[in-house]
Order: C-alpha cells, then sequence, then structure tokens
C-alpha cells in the first residue's frame, strides 16, 4: 500500500517523477481509474488505496495508486471478491514483494561473502609451502619387499 512520503526518496531528485509521485487529486484519479471519486474516499477509509496527503489533507494519488485502484475494481467486479478479501490480497501481495526484497538482498550478500572466502581460500593456497609433499595413508599389503644397499666403492 501506499505511504506518505513515498515520493521523497533518499539521495533522489525531489523534482524527478516516477510511479510513486503523487500528483493525481481525487477527481482525476477517479477518472483515470473508472470509478466514482466517492468510492476512492471509501478505498481510503478501509485501508485499501492510501494516497499521499497535502499540507492542506487533499488526497493526492500516484500513478501505482491508479493502477492498484484498478485492480480492486477488477477483483471487485469480474472476480466477485469483497472488500475484506481484496485487502488481504494486496497485503499478501506486499508481504510478497517485501521479502523478494529482502531474498535479493540477502543473495547480493551472500555473493559477496562468497567472494571473500574465495580470495581468502586463494591467498591460504598460494601461502603453502612448495617443498613438503602431501602424505598419503599407504595401505598395509602381504607384499613383502626385499632391499640390498649396494657396497660402498673403495670398501
Amino acid at each position: 500500500m501506499a505511504t506518505a512520503g513515498r515520493g521523497s526518496g533518499g539521495g533522489r531528485n525531489p523534482f524527478e517523477l516516477n510511479d510513486e509521485t503523487p500528483v493525481y487529486v481525487i477527481s482525476i484519479a477517479a477518472q483515470l481509474s473508472g470509478l466514482h471519486p466517492q468510492t476512492l474516499r471509501q478505498y481510503d477509509r478501509l485501508g485499501l488505496v492510501s494516497p499521499d496527503r497535502t499540507a492542506g489533507r487533499g488526497r493526492r494519488y500516484s500513478a501505482r495508486d491508479i493502477e492498484l485502484l484498478r485492480q480492486v475494481q477488477q477483483l471487485s467486479q469480474d472476480e466477485g471478491i469483497n472488500l475484506a478479501g481484496i485487502k488481504r490480497i494486496i497485503e499478501l501481495e506486499n508481504q510478497v514483494a517485501a521479502l523478494q526484497q529482502r531474498v535479493a538482498e540477502l543473495q547480493g550478500a551472500l555473493d559477496g561473502v562468497a567472494d571473500v572466502m574465495q580470495q581468502r581460500e586463494a591467498q591460504v593456497h598460494a601461502s603453502y609451502r612448495r617443498d613438503l609433499v602431501p602424505y598419503q595413508q599407504v595401505q598395509a599389503t602381504s607384499a613383502l619387499v626385499v632391499w640390498k644397499p649396494r657396497p660402498k666403492r673403495g670398501s
């Protein structure tokens, strides 16, 4: 759902327009969504679509809000879902989106840690002494090897 202050992201140009920039007054939002302004007010009261507010408490809708209004209308009219069900669907979709974002963040962190681990492993392998031979366990056999040293010359 929409939240107040979403159009002014950290480090962003405050005059940049995007899908979350609240620019439409209720009458325009109603026309764009195909709904009556009173329906938009009801959806706001129910928490289905929460537009930003101006200093004078007027509603300002973003392009994302308009799309959400259309989705609510489609679920209600075409699918026959009541408003409580639609609210739950929207909440679950928002939770899924937040979880997907968190998974992407964690995957990025995991990839970064994996890179560091590979670098450290390469450093350890580079530090090995090359004059040492790895020890391998010899299996016991019943073979007998006879060795006779050669006599020293001059003896």
